[in-house]
């Protein structure tokens, strides 16, 4: 299926049509569960995932490829993206492990490992509204890649990615006390080895010691699919 006709089939899906009237709330929702619904379907074909964005974190313990999901999680994606464009990842780090020996304290434990820009003289931008896991139909799954937030609509530049399924930081996840969840935005299509090294590596607490170095962060072409 090409971009174009992914295209017709969305709008076409979304577009008003004549049927039963119903209210027009219900209406809404009927829509919005179609399209989301749609958007799912096609995303999952090849052509489609192909053609999403990708960027490589290149790290001192390896190489992470990443789809970046700009169809589901568009101003999410778009924000990484205009950071990964900037070279502000470059000489940055992945400065945070967490897993189940180091949150001792807290009820609902995560698996992520964590990182970001590191250069005092790296681009920042505007903080960015919250794309919520209920809009986005984006799933905090083992290999997603989500935004770090404190209150929602603060996100910037940390990114992290899951170890596992964590359904707590879904929207309604008990992880953060607001109950809004994080912003997934993509999943990993390569390099989930190094993604795990990481996780493992020493740590005081949650900060690792050392920090893993991203060396940069830069878009590429999508990995060869496999028959």
């Amino acid at each position: 299926m090409s971009i174009s006709r992914f295209t017709s089939v969305l709008r076409s899906a979304t577009a008003p049509r004549a049927v039963v009237a119903r209210p027009r709330a219900n209406t809404r929702r009927f829509a919005w569960r179609s399209a989301l619904w749609i958007i799912a379907t096609l995303w999952s074909h090849p052509l489609v995932a192909q053609s999403l964005p990708h960027v490589r974190i290149r790290t001192t313990a390896g190489d992470i490829v990443v789809a970046v999901d700009s169809v589901r999680a568009p101003a999410t994606s778009a924000n990484f993206l205009r950071y990964v464009d900037a070279g502000a990842y470059r000489d940055g780090h992945f400065h945070r492990t967490v897993r189940p020996d180091n949150q001792p304290d807290t009820p609902t434990k995560i698996e992520v490992i964590q990182g970001g820009r590191a250069r005092s003289d790296a681009a920042r931008f505007p903080a960015i509204p919250l794309e919520r896991t209920s809009i986005t139909g984006l799933l905090h799954r083992d290999g997603t890649i989500s935004m770090a937030r404190g209150g929602p609509d603060t996100a910037t530049s940390d990114f992290f990615i899951c170890l596992g399924d964590q359904p707590s930081l879904n929207f309604g996840g008990a992880r953060n006390p607001d109950g809004q969840g994080f912003a997934a935005f993509g999943q990993v299509v390569q390099g989930m080895d190094i993604v795990r090294a990481i996780q493992q590596a020493p740590a005081q607490a949650q900060r690792l010691t050392p920090t893993i170095g991203i060396l940069d962060v830069q878009r590429v072409a999508a990995p060869a699919r496999r028959e």
